[in-house]
């Protein structure tokens, strides 16, 4: 072993080992992912500075290229800063992107308590809640019509929760394309879209009461009556997260 490779490999050996996962053809993607997940999980705290550039290249298998474009990534998602002098240092979660689908990914992940997904909960309640309002306040006949077929599906696929499940999301998804909040409806689809692959939101439910929280919802939108619609959008999405919500220590 030469003494540049030598020096290497003790110098790597000073810094935690950040890539944990399988090298894929998406090498950019994989370090921004896995430094992510090391400052979510707090392996690199707030003020502390990221390993230099030859320590990442070596644990990553990467160039100084991809190295460095990942750290941008970092930089642009809230997390980090690149001071002259000073090397890249770890911003604190103040700084977070948390509406970047990366950074609450791995929030999500690596919550312990579950109150991450317990405050989507709350903001996608009151988000969605808005678009309902909406959605009462100027359905067309049209779109009402597309929304009786959505709670029709969920009434036919009643037996079976997969596909159950899958008739829920055409459901929010139909009175999303009802509203003119492309705001509103852009963040929930964040939100709701880290909910769904987070195996903890994936609990059995009861699928009679669910149904019938969205019954509720579709007749407000059918009387056009915008104060119901978001009352009842906002009770489903709270009490259908609590009824899911698995057994886990509070914040």
């Amino acid at each position: 072993m030469s003494f540049e490779t030598r020096a290497d490999a003790e110098r790597s050996a000073a810094y935690p080992t950040i890539a944990a996962r399988p090298r894929t053809p998406r090498l950019g993607v994989t370090v921004v992912a896995d430094l992510v997940d090391a400052i979510v999980r707090g392996d690199l705290a707030p003020g502390t500075s990221l390993p230099p550039e030859a320590v990442l290249c070596e644990q990553f298998g990467v160039s100084r290229t991809v190295i460095r474009e990942s750290v941008k990534r970092l930089e642009e998602k809230g997390l980090v800063t690149v001071a002259q002098g000073r090397g890249t240092q770890v911003l604190g979660a103040e700084s977070w992107n948390m509406v970047d689908a990366t950074v609450l990914s791995a929030l999500v992940a690596n919550d312990a308590t579950l109150g991450i997904l317990d405050d989507l909960s709350v903001v996608r309640a009151s988000l969605e809640g808005v678009i309902a309002r909406d959605a009462a306040a100027r359905r067309s006949p049209e779109e009402l019509e597309r929304l009786r077929e959505a709670l029709q599906l969920m009434r036919e696929t009643i037996e079976d929760e997969p596909a159950f499940n899958a008739a829920d999301v055409v459901f929010h998804a139909t009175v999303g394309e009802m509203s003119t909040n492309r705001l509103a409806v852009n963040l929930v689809n964040i939100l709701f879209g880290q909910a769904r692959e987070s195996a903890r939101f994936h609990l059995h439910s009861r699928l009679e009461t669910t149904l019938e929280e969205h019954e509720h919802v579709f007749a407000a939108i059918e009387a056009a009556d915008p104060d119901a619609a978001e009352r009842a959008m906002r009770s489903h999405i709270a009490d259908a997260w609590e009824r899911r919500r698995p057994p886990s220590p509070r914040r």
